[in-house]
């Protein structure tokens, strides 16, 4: 255990370890300071000159993101001294910086903004021209640079540097010329490089697909864990009535610290209310017929019936559990995304296993002494079931081998498909096949554990399909043919509201 020492920040005293910065410190104690290259996860580049704060006893004053606290200091950013640095340091990054906020996609969430309305408000003494530099840089298929907007806090090229090591990004050029660049014929195009967007304090680095589509303030956002692969990322996704628009990653030092993959921000499209499946089917050979989830589920004949399970990693420990329980099968099978690929990992986040809660399924497995047994054990048996309930995916994107395996699943003499999707081959069967909406992680609650078994919740937030229902839902149906069930507000009722406004506090 490390040593802890005292000091006063602002006039409040505060504990922390030995080793800690101050501005550390200033955070722990939710004191607010200036700063734009500092970043919690990334190494100190003190470059900024922002975080200035004052220390008894020392003539000059100091920056707090390299400067280690000492037992009994105190510290302030309070004192007029300070405030006039910082307000000189804010001008001097605001010499070149372009007037465009009412076009940048920054606009809202713009640490820039925010930094000059708390630490700044000037009144400008600089006369000279603007340097102008390049804009709309093309870094790559994902990011687009505008370089007028850079501070050049380094963050993104330290983020290439240390985090993902791919080293693509660095500063070029000298004085008021120096600017962010890509090396000759290495565009930016790692598995993470849209990390660098989110640490971006300025519109400088813009998504290319989020870019221009929605402005901030109209979006709400509400935390989730990402299901593109078993890492299970803490994320915050933003959203609004017309549905999901972006995923940002969530700290949560144990398991992606501040980071997420490009590949788990597209999750949440399968969300989206286009090519969701809205209503259950009964497909025939004859005719289509559509009808309501619990006309689906009541029309099903279980009984005398040889069934067969498929489960895949997508659902809810709670789902399983009342999956497993209300049909005590032992023809249970596994589908896996890949399965040659699927322990497969980088050295970073990715994990083959493109399912949020393998871990959970294998424990609702085991804890029932059942056996859970592969796919190709299904095709020798597939002929002497009566019933297969499909468990499907939940994102059909991450599954390469989709079709093969519904082609397997149509041998059966009935199928019911479980899923937010539907799929062409499930519409013209030989025989008798079901399909029913099932939720999104963004419209359910429960619980993933992650491939190195850590438990997390995850919570309902709106509803994008109404008609759709949980495992946990369709079990309640099948058990009580009552469909009184509580459904959260559909996203897609209310009108467009600016709701920064809403949030709006005093400047």
């Amino acid at each position: 255990m490390k040593k802890m020492i005292k000091c006063t920040i602002n006039n409040y005293p505060v504990e922390v370890e030995e080793g800690t910065t101050i501005i550390q410190a200033f955070k722990k104690l939710e004191q607010e300071i200036a700063h734009y290259c500092w970043h919690p996860g990334l190494s100190i580049a003190g470059v900024c000159r922002l975080c200035m704060v004052e220390i008894e006893g020392n003539n000059k004053l100091q920056i707090a993101c390299n400067t280690v606290v000492q037992d009994g200091m105190v510290i302030t950013n309070q004192s007029q001294k300070v405030k006039d640095t910082v307000r000189w340091g804010l001008e001097f990054h605001l010499i070149n910086h372009p007037l465009d906020c009412p076009i940048c996609d920054q606009a809202g969430e713009c640490v820039l903004q925010e930094q000059y309305m708390k630490f700044g408000a000037y009144q400008p003494l600089m006369s000279e021209d603007k340097v102008k530099k390049r804009k709309v840089v093309d870094l790559g298929s994902k990011i687009v640079l505008d370089t007028e907007r850079c501070i050049l806090c380094a963050r993104c090229t330290r983020f290439t540097d240390e985090i993902s090591k791919t080293k693509e990004l660095g500063i070029f050029n000298r004085g008021d010329r120096s600017e962010i660049g890509i090396f000759k014929n290495k565009p930016l195009e790692n598995d993470y490089a849209l990390n660098t967007v989110d640490i971006c304090p300025v519109g400088a680095l813009t998504s290319k697909k989020f870019r221009f589509q929605q402005r901030v303030w109209y979006l709400k956002k509400a935390p989730s864990v990402c299901t593109g692969c078993s890492t299970g990322c803490n994320i915050d996704v933003y959203y609004n009535e017309e549905g999901l628009w972006r995923i940002r990653p969530r700290h949560n030092s144990s398991i992606n610290q501040y980071w997420m993959c490009d590949k788990g921000r597209e999750t949440f499209k399968h969300v989206n209310p286009s090519g969701r499946l809205k209503s259950s089917f009964r497909h025939t050979a004859e005719q289509t017929e559509k009808m309501t989830t619990f006309q689906a589920l009541q029309t099903l004949k279980l009984d005398s019936k040889k069934i067969g399970l498929v489960l895949t990693g997508s659902y809810t420990c709670e789902e399983y559990d009342a999956f497993l329980d209300f049909f005590q099968l032992h023809s249970i099978y596994h589908w896996k995304n890949n399965p040659k690929n699927f322990e497969d990992y980088d050295n970073f986040l990715i994990r083959g296993d493109k399912n949020p809660n393998t871990k959970g399924l294998l424990e609702s497995i085991n804890k029932r002494q059942l056996k859970l047994e592969d796919c190709t054990q299904l095709e020798q048996n597939i002929s002497h079931l009566d019933l297969l309930i499909v468990c499907a995916p939940e994102n059909h994107k991450l599954y390469p081998c989709l079709e093969e395996k519904i082609n397997l699943f149509l041998k059966s003499k009935e199928l019911v498909w479980i899923s937010p999707h539907s799929h062409t081959l499930l519409q013209k069967p030989i025989n008798t096949v079901w399909t029913i909406p099932s939720k999104t992680y963004f419209e359910k609650t429960g619980t993933f554990i992650n491939h190195h078994g850590t438990r997390q919740k995850i919570k309902a937030v709106a509803s994008i399909v109404d008609s759709a229902r949980s495992l946990e839902e369709i079990i309640h149906i099948l058990k009580t043919g009552q469909t009184d069930l509580t459904q959260i507000a559909s996203i897609r009722d209310k009108m467009k509201t600016n709701y920064f406004m809403e949030q709006k506090g005093s400047l």
